[in-house]
């Protein structure tokens, strides 16, 4: 996957802010903390796409939520090293769905460390509509 994630339309810079913070700091290491997912989302021929790396991590240990337009992951991996003990990771990330994504009728598919969840946008109706104009009904003429 390539490093530069394409932005959906209506999506503020201010997401590319809350996965940097998402991902945890350096310092905290030794304590359980929430590590970001790299991620990479289309939008193209009346589907969203999401592309999730998770190498190393069971699909059992998998979590995806949908909740007032935001789709969010979770997942987790622990190791255990005689010298470390065990260590356990957690992992997320948070994304606004297109406003007429179809969550109910999303896929989500897990091969070879990568998550790959698909889901229907139909497209927004264009064009005219027309109304009519009615005249309110009056009384009789006396």
């Amino acid at each position: 996957m390539s490093t530069m994630t394409e932005r959906l339309p209506g999506r503020s810079a201010l997401s590319d802010l809350s996965d940097w913070a998402e991902a945890g700091f350096p310092v905290l290491d030794d304590i359980p903390a929430r590590h970001g997912i790299h991620v990479e989302e289309s939008l193209a021929d009346g589907r969203y796409v999401l592309r999730a790396e998770l190498p190393g991590i069971d699909a059992e240990d998998i979590e995806i939520t949908v909740a007032e337009g935001c789709l969010t992951l979770r997942a987790k991996r622990s190791d255990e090293t005689a010298q470390q003990g065990r260590a356990e990771y957690h992992y997320g990330h948070s994304t606004p769905l297109p406003a007429s994504a179809k969550s109910d009728a999303a896929t989500a598919e897990y091969q070879h460390g990568v998550l790959t969840i698909t889901m229907p946008v139909p497209a927004a109706k264009t064009g005219v509509r027309t109304m009519p104009v009615r005249e309110p009904l009056t009384a009789s003429a006396h």
